[in-house]
């Protein structure tokens, strides 16, 4: 069958019924952000062209990291906007629907778990804490004075070179374990200051870009109204860390503390990120 005009409904994040997104916001493919209400929740979906979110489609688009990344950005930009308007349950990228119906069905079917997550998250928000150390391959040992790197010369100056290198080595070693008890030890302030927290895998500064190994990645869900002492507590973290940079990032819609629905619409297909 022609999907040529047609069209299917890409789903954000669910809200509470009554909550709008700001007039204006565009979504993904540039698409007016609107609302499909079911009972006491409603879910901010865009209307996207079917020839290019359906099945077939999305399984090609899957492979093209540009488009990948221009949608990833307009649904969190979506996400994020909302959140500091009202609470919001993200879903993840690419949760597609039929049409209206479809969504009211999922709403419907989920009614119970939504509320009480949005019960659970109301007046909070997501802030992230990361933690690098100097990656322990960027600092060089030392040269020997004569003969190479690869080589060292037999007498005095070559066990000298030796225990210079095994002091080296061994610096680095307490280097890294500090620099993890002062991440864990951060990690457990932030904790106890949050409602709830979770811990991430750290980032490969190869996909990130960033310098240094990741020692600390966590989430931590705090109250709109304590985000500056928690600000406070963060740099207070990182004056008392020597040798750990760390960052503050958000605040962010709830990302980490949600949990994304699964079972897709009645008669529905399951595509990469929802039924269609």
């Amino acid at each position: 069958m022609s999907t040529h005009g047609a069209e299917l409904m890409y789903t954000y994040a669910v809200a509470r019924a009554g909550c709008r997104p700001p007039d204006g916001l565009l979504g993904v493919a540039d698409a007016p952000v609107e609302t499909v209400t079911e009972g006491a929740l409603a879910a901010l979906v865009s209307r996207v062209p079917a020839a290019g979110f359906d099945e077939e489609a999305l399984r090609a688009h899957l492979e093209d990291m540009a488009w990948l990344e221009r949608t990833a950005r307009a649904h969190r930009s979506v996400v994020d906007t909302a959140a500091a308007e009202f609470c919001v349950l993200p879903l993840r990228l690419v949760t597609v629907h039929r049409d209206a119906r479809g969504v009211r069905q999922v709403l419907a079917q989920r009614a119970e778990e939504f509320l009480s997550a949005l019960v659970s998250l109301d007046g909070r928000m997501e802030w992230g804490v990361k933690a690098y150390v100097e990656d322990p391959g960027t600092a060089k040992p030392p040269v020997p004075a004569s003969g190479s790197a690869r080589q060292a010369p037999a007498d005095g100056s070559g066990r000298d070179f030796l225990r210079r290198r095994l002091a080296h080595r061994q610096a680095q070693e307490q280097s890294q374990r500090r620099a993890d008890e002062l991440a864990g030890a951060a990690h457990e302030a932030l904790d106890k200051f949050a409602e709830r927290s979770r811990l991430h895998r750290p980032q490969d500064p190869r996909l990130s870009g960033v310098n240094g190994r990741n020692v600390l990645n966590g989430a931590y869900l705090i109250p709109r109204d304590q985000a500056g002492a928690f600000a406070g507590l963060v740099g207070e973290l990182a004056d008392r860390s020597p040798g750990v940079r760390i960052e503050l990032t958000g605040p962010w819609a709830p990302y980490s503390f949600t949990q994304a629905p699964q079972p897709p619409e009645a008669g529905g297909k399951t595509g990469p990120g929802g039924a269609v």
